[in-house]
C-alpha cells in the first residue's frame, strides 16, 4: 500500500502560498498549513496575515499550525539588518530570512515532524537531473523570479522542497485562486522587509535604536554641497533623503556614490558616476561545490538585485580577491547586497558584494 506523501506548506496569508497549498492538495498530497509568526510591531500585518492564512486552511480543510519564531527572527535577521546598516553596508534581509527562518528553523521543524517536503509560494523551480543532482531554476514568471533570495539553498535541502507555483505566471496564480474561491484571491502582493512589511528603512532603523547624526554631503571633488542625517540610513545609488544646497538648478540629479562611515560623509555624483563594471565579492556559495570551481564561472550571468537584469559577467581571481567583471556597466552596486550567479536558467549560487 502506497503511503500518502506529507507536505508542510508555509501559509503567509497571501495568494501565492494559498494557491501552492491548493495545488498540492489537488495532486494528492497530505497538506498541512503552517504560519510563521516572526514579527509583531507598528505597521505590521501579522495578525491580519495569520487570520487570512487560517481562512485559507479552513477553506481547503487542512490542518493549521502556528510556529512562533519571533525571538529567533529578532536575533538572526533583525540584528543582522541593523548591524549591517550601522557598518555602512546595505543588507539583504530576505536572503538571511530564507536561510535562517523559512529554510532554517521551519525546514528543520518539517523534517523533525516527519513530513516529506516543505513547500512555499516562492516563484522558483527545483529540478532533479539524470545524475541525481538537484538544481534551483528560474521560474516561468520571470518578473517575480525569487531565486535571487534563495541562492543559498543547499542541494540536500532542494531534495525536500517544493515550489508548486514555479511553473505558473502571476496571472495564472490569480486565476486559480479565483477559480477555487480562495479567500485571499484579490489580496494585493506584500512589499517591504520580510515578515515586517511596508516600512521605510530609516524609520525602522530608528525604531531599533539607530540615532541620527548630522553629516556632510560632498561631491566627487570633495566640495561640501549639503547635509544628511547619518550615513547608515542611506544606500549606494539613492537619490533622495539628503539635503543639497550649494549647487546650481542646472546641475544633474545627484546620487549617492560612496559612503565614508568614519567621517560620516556621503559622496554624491551623477548617475554616470554611479555606474560600475567591476566589484569584489565575498562569502561565496556554490551549490555544487564538488563539481564547480571559480574557474568554471568564467562566463556566467549575474544579478545584483531582486528583479534586476541578468548581465553577462566573468568571475576572476586577482590578488586573492574574487572579482566580478560585467559585460556592461550597472547602476548602484551596493556593498552588503547579494550578487547571484546563473548559467542559463540554473541558479548556481552567489556571494555578497564587499567593495
Amino acid at each position: 500500500m502506497n503511503r500518502t506523501i506529507k507536505v508542510a506548506v508555509g501559509l503567509s496569508g497571501g495568494v501565492d502560498s494559498a494557491v501552492a497549498a491548493a495545488l498540492l492538495q489537488e495532486q494528492g498530497y497530505e497538506v498541512t498549513g503552517v504560519f510563521l509568526l516572526c514579527y509583531r510591531g507598528p505597521g505590521c500585518r501579522t495578525d491580519e496575515d495569520r487570520k487570512e492564512a487560517l481562512d485559507v486552511a479552513l477553506k481547503l480543510e487542512i490542518p493549521f499550525e502556528v510556529l512562533d519564531f519571533r525571538k529567533e527572527y529578532q536575533e538572526k535577521v533583525l540584528e543582522y539588518f541593523k548591524a549591517e546598516y550601522e557598518a555602512g553596508r546595505t543588507p539583504n534581509p530576505d536572503v538571511v530570512c530564507n536561510r535562517e527562518i523559512k529554510f532554517g528553523l521551519f525546514y528543520e521543524w518539517v523534517l523533525k515532524k516527519e513530513f516529506d517536503y516543505v513547500a512555499t509560494g516562492h516563484y522558483a523551480c527545483v529540478r532533479s537531473t539524470q545524475d541525481t543532482r538537484f538544481e534551483l531554476l528560474i521560474p516561468k514568471e520571470k518578473r517575480k523570479d525569487q531565486t535571487y533570495f534563495l541562492y543559498q539553498l543547499r542541494e540536500e535541502q532542494l531534495r525536500h522542497i517544493l515550489f508548486p507555483i514555479g511553473g505558473m505566471t502571476k496571472d495564472e496564480v490569480r486565476h486559480k485562486a479565483k477559480e477555487l474561491k480562495l479567500p485571499v484571491a484579490k489580496k494585493p502582493d506584500s512589499q517591504g522587509i520580510c515578515f515586517v512589511g511596508e516600512v521605510g528603512v530609516k524609520q525602522f532603523l530608528q525604531r531599533m535604536g539607530v540615532k541620527e547624526k548630522r553629516g556632510e554631503v560632498a561631491n566627487v571633488s570633495g566640495k561640501v554641497v549639503g547635509e544628511h542625517k547619518g550615513v547608515w540610513f542611506y544606500t549606494i545609488g539613492q537619490r533622495h533623503g539628503f539635503e543639497v544646497k550649494n549647487v546650481s538648478p542646472q546641475t544633474k540629479p545627484l546620487y549617492i556614490f560612496k559612503k565614508d562611515l568614519k567621517k560620516n560623509i556621503l559622496v554624491v555624483g551623477t548617475r554616470e558616476a554611479c555606474m560600475r563594471r567591476e566589484f569584489e565579492v565575498g562569502e561565496v556559495y556554490l551549490r555544487h561545490e564538488t563539481r564547480s570551481t571559480i574557474q568554471d564561472l568564467s562566463n556566467v550571468k549575474v544579478r545584483i538585485r531582486h528583479g534586476g537584469q541578468l548581465i553577462l559577467a566573468k568571475i576572476v581571481i586577482r590578488d586573492s580577491r574574487l572579482m566580478v567583471q560585467l559585460a556592461k556597466p550597472v547602476f548602484g552596486v551596493a556593498p552588503g547586497q547579494s550578487v547571484v550567479f546563473y548559467n542559463r536558467e540554473i541558479c548556481l549560487g552567489g556571494g555578497v558584494i564587499s567593495a
